[in-house]
């Protein structure tokens, strides 16, 4: 693990800092090809922290608006608990150039903080239950971690079940 004092300035440190929110940052070495597509886990596995603490963030359209949602990286999405958790009728992954576009970040470099357009978020329920939690922050191989109060204030986020059951 690597944790750093000295951080990449992006716009999600930017808006943490800003919020006045105390937080860690992890950097890493991010291996798309030995990741064997666990982006996720590989990341956890990286910074010596067990998934259930590290988030990833996913874009999707809920009712064909820009959603943000955020769940452990061991655990899958599910649309239809995503689009009940915002009175939606149905959710959709959205497109990696749009997400890019939208967010101001580029894929496997999504952070849920300070994204070009603001969208809702979506917290995953699991969080509460940890004293810390990480997510991207904004460049690939950079991770944060802040208590989920904190990542919810900053958010405004909707807590909710959005995991599919196991």
């Amino acid at each position: 693990m690597k944790s750093s004092e000295r951080y990449p300035a992006t716009p999600a440190t930017r808006a943490l800092a800003k919020a006045g929110i105390a937080f860690t940052t992890y950097i890493y070495d991010y291996d798309y090809d030995g990741a064997d597509g666990r982006l996720g886990m590989h990341a956890a596995a990286a910074i010596g922290l067990p998934a259930d603490r590290v988030f990833k963030t996913l874009l999707a359209e809920v009712d064909g608006t820009g959603m943000c949602a955020i769940v452990p990286v061991d655990r899958v999405l599910s649309m239809k608990r995503l689009a009940a958790a915002v009175g939606g009728k149905s959710a959709i992954m959205m497109q990696p150039d749009k997400a890019e576009k939208m967010t101001g970040y580029h894929v496997g470099g999504i952070s849920p903080f300070g994204h070009r357009r603001p969208v809702r978020a979506a917290l995953d329920e699991s969080a509460l239950e940890q004293p810390l939690i990480v997510v991207n922050g904004g460049k690939r191989g950079f991770l944060i971690g802040l208590s989920p109060q904190d990542a919810l204030e900053v958010l405004d986020a909707v807590v909710a079940p959005l995991c599919a059951e196991t």
